[in-house]
């Protein structure tokens, strides 16, 4: 389990919650992790459907109870740098986007879910649950163990109840 790193910032609608991960790895081979259905079933799920910006790809949340499939909408597909995707089910609204940087030493992904003050509250549930999946991301790219959702739920919610908008 990593230490709770998520930022959450201030915006004109609500807060931006926001998450980074650095991997060893060019930027191509990031954003296909990242984009990948074969790839991304090994962090979150396969997805289907045809992909591209204004259109609808169904996602299968595999590390979910029932392995549910939902409807995301492509907001942005900017590649290799930028995917914006946002969807709403019995949960809530997503709205969320990751960035990519490639470095000197590989490539940097900044994550980031979009609230507006309406659901401010679910941070609390959501920070934690970000963070196990953006390291079961880190852990399928490096071929490493995935992480135990039992290490971030509920041990992250109070970092993420006590975090105030930058």
């Amino acid at each position: 389990m990593s230490t709770p790193a998520g930022r959450l910032f201030g915006t004109e609608a609500g807060a931006d919650l926001v998450i980074t991960r650095r991997f060893r790895a060019p930027i191509t081979d990031v954003w296909a992790s990242l984009t990948e259905s074969e790839r991304t079933a090994r962090w979150f799920g396969p997805w289907k459907g045809e992909a591209g910006p204004g259109r609808t790809i169904e996602v299968q949340m595999t590390y979910e109870e029932e392995q549910p499939w939902m409807n995301m909408r492509v907001d942005a597909c900017e590649p290799p740098r930028r995917l914006g995707i946002s969807a709403v089910d019995e949960h809530g609204s997503w709205w969320l986007e990751v960035e990519l940087t490639e470095t000197d030493s590989g490539t940097d992904m900044r994550f980031t879910q979009h609230f507006d003050k309406s659901d401010l509250g679910s941070v609390s549930h959501t920070g934690p649950g970000w963070e196990y999946y953006l390291d079961a991301f880190v852990a399928a790219h490096e071929g490493a163990a995935q992480p135990d959702f039992d290490d971030y739920f509920p041990a992250m919610r109070a970092y993420y109840e006590n975090l105030r908008p930058e």
